[in-house]
């Protein structure tokens, strides 16, 4: 394989992870929503936690374990970031 054809491969996954992105987000947009209703706090250290154990546990490499907890930690704080814009949102329409 030459350069253009493995620089084509990420461009494809780049394309398959901007979904899994967002998809991601609209479901913890989701989460968000039940956790106004039960009156739960946005952030919950222990689920994200589990989440790291689970994806150091999981983590085939190259990347090692460290590299993997950065990239979920940005990940999980913006979705945390939308599910707080969510909430303030839904305040204001109440008001």
């Amino acid at each position: 394989m030459d350069i253009n054809e493995i620089r084509l491969r990420i461009d494809l996954l780049d394309d398959v992870l901007l979904r899994i992105f967002n998809e991601r987000a609209r479901l913890a947009l989701e989460i968000g929503h039940h956790k106004k209703l039960l009156d739960l706090p946005v952030y919950d250290p222990s689920r994200e936690k589990r989440i790291f154990a689970r994806m150091k546990d999981d983590n085939p490499g190259p990347l090692d374990d460290g590299a993997i907890i950065r990239l979920f930690e940005r990940v999980i704080d913006e979705s945390r970031r939308l599910e707080r814009i969510m909430t303030q949102q839904e305040e204001q329409e109440e008001c």
